[in-house]
């Protein structure tokens, strides 16, 4: 049975107060966008939902890439927030297959937990942000687990997601891959992009879109 998700664009209106306070708040963001799916989805409502959501800002606009399993009620957010287009991905997913050539686009938070001596072995590293090419290693091992195999990879660093929901400020790193792949495992793939990729998901990471690539 084809997998159903919608994938909604929302081009963010820059003179709304809403807006403006989301951008600068990724909890903030967060809470709005869940607006958009049913309410009683129990303790974990963004991943019953399947909530994933992506910022991407250019010199004329900024969007958010919403994509969700559940139901999306645009009118359920901020007045004037945005112009949204909603549009059905079950095509998408029913055309996946081996060896297909896509093009890509995931924001991530490529991270480690950091490793404690065994004197400390009752407990956690703090979670260490990884830049360059570790960052690059970290999301082609997660690409090819995810049912893709790279061809080619261009990293962006993209604006912090910036939390302030907690009595210190927190800064999620973020960095843009956009590239060319091959499918290798199409069901490895659809819940890839179901489930989103890494750490990060409720502050704008892990939503991995898709096209046809061109010649």
């Amino acid at each position: 049975m084809t997998p159903t998700a919608k994938l909604a664009r929302i081009r963010l209106n820059p003179q709304s107060r809403a807006v403006a306070r989301d951008l600068r708040d990724a909890t903030q963001m967060h809470r709005t966008l869940m607006r958009l799916v049913p309410d009683n989805l129990g303790d974990s409502p963004r991943s019953r939902s399947g909530l994933l959501f992506r910022v991407e800002s250019t010199p004329e606009a900024t969007t958010v890439f919403l994509q969700a399993t559940a139901d999306l009620d645009e009118r359920a957010l901020p007045p004037a927030y945005g112009h949204v287009q909603i549009k059905d991905l079950s095509p998408m997913f029913a055309a996946l297959r081996p060896e297909l050539p896509v093009r890509y686009r995931i924001t991530l938070n490529p991270c480690r937990r950091e490793r404690l001596p065994l004197t400390q072995k009752n407990q956690r590293g703090k979670i260490i942000p990884l830049t360059g090419a570790d960052a690059d290693q970290w999301w082609a091992r997660r690409a090819e687990s995810a049912g893709l195999r790279l061809t080619t990879l261009l990293p962006t660093p993209a604006a912090p997601a910036r939390r302030h929901d907690n009595e210190a400020p927190l800064r999620h790193s973020l960095i843009r891959y956009d590239g060319t792949a091959t499918v290798t495992d199409p069901h490895a793939l659809t819940n890839a992009l179901l489930s989103g990729i890494g750490k990060g998901k409720p502050y704008g990471a892990g939503l991995l879109t898709l096209a046809p690539a061109t010649a």
